[in-house]
């Protein structure tokens, strides 16, 4: 169907002509699943729907650029237990993911919060784990300029534990750049550290 001969149509079921697409697409559903929109209960719900896709999908990371000299050049710094919220694209349905990430330093080091805001930077958005970890690893590269790094995830997707199979299982994805994908010493060390954390 169109848009414009959905919006029609929306605006016929619940009477109105100018509320917010994704609102008139919230009562929608709300009808489709047999529900009343216009009930206590949900009167609120397609504003509150509406709301929170834009919060979702809109999200303002911040400075995610901030770097500062490095007075050891080749020291390996990891970040750990970066808990994100994602929405997987299959079933529009949320995975958590906890996002271990490291890199040999170059020149300069990337600011502590910033590992968070590039790892939410790229959650808010319709996502597959692997892409997610893929992205946080390019995006580390790419600030730094770092060639080693490592980003690894561990997720739990509600696609599988509410529908599916309905049980709860971890996925774990890894994206290795430079000496993180051999079989160096800075892996071992990694692999250590995570085996030893787990």
């Amino acid at each position: 169907m169109l848009n414009t001969e959905m919006d029609a149509e929306l605006r016929g079921i619940v009477g109105e002509t100018d509320a917010d697409p994704l609102e008139r697409l919230a009562r929608r559903l709300l009808l489709e699943i047999g529900e009343d929109p216009t009930r206590d209960g949900l009167k609120d719900t397609p504003a509150r729907y509406a709301r929170w896709w834009r919060e979702f999908t809109n999200y303002d990371p911040g400075t995610i650029e901030t770097l500062f000299e490095t007075t050891s050049s080749g020291q390996m710094v990891l970040v750990s237990g970066i808990e994100v919220w994602s929405l997987c694209e299959h079933h529009l349905l949320p995975f958590n993911c906890s996002l271990t990430i490291a890199y040999r330093s170059a020149e300069q080091l990337l600011g502590l919060s910033k590992f968070a805001r590039i790892a939410h930077q790229h959650a808010h958005k319709l996502q597959v784990q692997e892409r997610l970890v893929s992205d946080v690893a390019h995006d580390i590269m790419r600030i730094t300029g770092a060639q080693d790094v490592a980003v690894i995830g561990q997720g739990e997707h509600l696609c599988m534990t509410m529908r599916g199979i309905r049980t709860s299982a971890r996925m774990t994805s890894t994206s290795f750049h430079g000496a993180f994908a051999e079989d160096s010493p800075a892996r071992s060390e990694l692999l250590t550290f995570v085996r030893g954390s787990a």
